[in-house]
């Protein structure tokens, strides 16, 4: 770094130079970096260093014209510093490839490999452009760069294995996969791409067995991909060495959270829900709670659905989908009104996005807004002008406000965009509304002969209603009812079955099955109900403010200080490995690490182990997560949260007892 200020300082030395450096690292204000770094090139106009990292910082924040100006301006002042001047180029040519400019791009990385002909990193840059243009050989040849400048990484043999499996030189690919597990054994990438190339021979047991290795791993997504995609036979044995990972390793939450994906798959909710429950206790998880919402929602147990559903909130406020999914949850349950209030908030929090508006049209449509579902059907469509539900929405307004013209313009949006009997079609609704009524019937029986879900027979009840073929449509509502469809209310405001509505036949068979849906659901509260509620008294001692309770932790008596400002459990560092010594915690309890934060606010980093049995009272709980801190003082931390999935907790300081009232 040979650039030297006028005054003879090292511009990298600089002042403002670092300050905003130091800002940067720290992931502070891009806009206060900015502001030192436009005080240091007015102090040090030639200060090629300043310009280059305002160029960066212009980039990530998508203003492409001044990030290049300033990677121009840094070029220029750079010259002498050929280092530097090298690493300016390639990420010069990053910006040229963000204004499209693929030519300019080329040229850029040219210059900085002349400059750098050991820059290994610029080299991958240019060979992942290859490969996504289809220039496989041109990747290859950077790729096998790097293997000569990095021969014992994994990255070149890795991209070298992508353009082979690209290709289609599957033993190619293969032996490039192996010699990289060989290099790396925990490289769960390699294992996921060998597995998708033994998929492409046939050899299911070999991909399988790569897939479950990926996912032990790092719980890898390509892997993840995979296992969801998996059909037939491969699927079961899949399932079985799912189910076999689960056994190995009993405090691992993935594994009965992956194998309640595939029964959720093929539509075994009960099963999933036992599974996501199962990952839920040992690990518990916004995201699995969500899911088991879903197995809920589709089995019609929309009060179930709704108290995990709440939980995916309480656990991840910030997290949108789960509100989008309270509001269609609440429509379901007959609360029209509370569900638009719920999608107001969603549509506040993604202005931008087409379903907000999409889905709260749909809401005012069907409890009688008509104005207000056409403005929302429009933005949507604004949003997002392919989706064909927005225009048949739109359309149906259109023709209840006697504007036939323009509904027929939105039907007919609908056939050209909806071109593929498929489930989520509704082209048959235009085809019938455009006069087209043997068409309609044709593609309605294409998407059944495509997915004869209850979900489509409903809908071919509603198209045949809406046909005025009062017969047809019942047959197919009972269908759609014997084959699990429970969306009582909706049925309820369907304007689509208005012309069954009013029928006896219509009147019985929704008393019939809301009678079983009922008894389904008295039966399983009588369940819930049968197990008797229990009190369980804790004694405990008062120090420093503080209650001390006696426990066992895997069979080891302790004391645990319950800490109503602590969030979760925290074990000391001399407890935990007094534990390991003696065998009460062993290697595979070890978990991971994470951050502990006590009553006071300190924070600490800590190891994750996993309690396999928490006893305290007549109460035990199983698979308790624990972080091990090495600065605590008291051998057992339990916070609230934590004794809170035993059951209902009351201090009751006269007495001295932590009270617990569970089922």
């Amino acid at each position: 770094m040979t650039a030297r200020a006028q005054k003879g300082e090292d511009y990298q030395n600089s002042y403002n130079y670092l300050r905003a450096l130091e800002i940067e690292e720290a992931k502070g204000s891009d806009e206060e970096a900015l502001k030192y770094l436009e005080k240091e090139v007015k102090e040090h106009p030639g200060n090629g260093y300043a310009y280059y990292i305002r160029s960066l910082i212009y980039m990530e924040n998508g203003m492409m014209g001044d990030a290049m100006e300033n990677s121009l301006m840094a070029v220029e002042l750079l010259k002498k510093d050929k280092e530097w001047l090298s690493v300016v180029y390639a990420k010069q040519a990053e910006i040229q490839l963000k204004l499209g400019n693929e030519d300019e791009a080329l040229e850029c990385w040219r210059k900085s490999l002349k400059l750098d002909p050991k820059d290994a990193e610029t080299y991958r840059e240019r060979a992942e452009y290859y490969y996504w243009k289809g220039m496989c050989e041109a990747s290859d040849a950077d790729y096998r760069k790097i293997c000569q400048l990095r021969p014992g990484s994994t990255v070149g043999y890795m991209g070298q294995g992508h353009n082979a499996l690209q290709m289609e030189k599957y033993d190619e690919a293969l032996k490039l996969f192996s010699y990289c597990i060989t290099l790396d054994p925990k490289l769960a990438e390699a294992y996921a791409r060998r597995a998708e190339t033994y998929l492409k021979q046939g050899k299911t047991n070999e991909a399988i067995d790569d897939i479950v290795k990926a996912l032990e791993l790092d719980k890898n997504a390509r892997a993840y991909r995979l296992m969801t995609e998996m059909e037939g036979a491969g699927k079961n044995t899949l399932m079985a060495r799912l189910k076999v990972q689960q056994i190995k390793q009993p405090n691992e939450a993935c594994w009965p959270y992956y194998i309640g994906v595939l029964y959720e798959a093929d539509m075994l909710y009960g099963k999933a829900i036992q599974c996501f429950e199962t990952s839920n206790k040992i690990l518990p998880n916004d995201v699995v709670c969500h899911w088991i919402a879903q197995c809920y929602k589709r089995m019609g147990e929309y009060d179930e659905a709704m108290k995990y559903i709440e939980q995916s909130i309480e656990m991840d406020p910030e997290d949108d989908n789960f509100i989008r999914e309270k509001a269609d949850l609440l429509y379901e349950m007959g609360a029209g009104k509370e569900a638009i209030a719920t999608y107001d908030q969603y549509v506040r929090a993604n202005p931008e996005y087409f379903w907000g508006y999409y889905k709260r049209g749909f809401l005012k449509d069907n409890l009688g807004d008509v104005d207000g579902a056409i403005e929302d059907y429009s933005m949507a469509i604004a949003l997002s002008p392919d989706y064909a539900y927005s225009y048949f929405g739109r359309a149906d307004m259109l023709l209840l406000k006697g504007d036939t013209i323009g509904a027929k313009e939105d039907y007919s949006r609908v056939v050209a965009l909806d071109t593929v009997p498929e489930d989520g079609s509704c082209a048959h609704y235009a085809y019938m509304e455009l006069g087209e009524r043997e068409k309609a019937k044709e593609f309605m029986r294409a998407v059944l002969d495509t997915v004869p879900s209850a979900g489509n027979y409903y809908d071919a009840a509603c198209l045949y209603a809406r046909m005025g073929e009062r017969d047809s449509s019942l047959c197919f509502l009972r269908m759609a009812l014997e084959k699990g469809y429970a969306r009582f209310a909706h049925m309820r405001n369907d304007a689509d079955l208005d012309n069954v509505r009013g029928t006896e036949e219509y009147r019985s068979m929704m008393e019939e099955y809301e009678r079983r849906y009922e008894e389904r659901q008295r039966a399983k509260a009588d369940a819930t109900e049968e197990r008797e509620e229990k009190v369980s008294e804790i004694p405990f001692t008062r120090e420093s403010g503080t209650c001390s309770v006696q426990c066992r932790i895997n069979d080891l008596p302790l004391y645990f200080i319950f800490d109503t400002g602590a969030a979760d459990v925290s074990l000391s560092m001399v407890e935990a490995s007094f534990m390991m010594k003696n065998g009460y915690l062993t290697k595979n309890d070890v978990v991971g690490k994470a951050y502990y934060s006590d009553a006071q606010g300190d924070i600490s980093e800590g190891t994750v182990v996993n309690l396999r049995h928490v006893q305290f009272g007549d109460m035990q709980l199983d698979n308790v997560r624990a972080s091990v801190v090495r600065n605590q003082k008291a051998p057992l931390l339990l916070g609230q949260t934590v004794m809170s999935r035993a059951g209902k907790i009351e201090i009751d300081n006269e007495k001295r007892v932590i009270r617990i009232r569970y089922k």
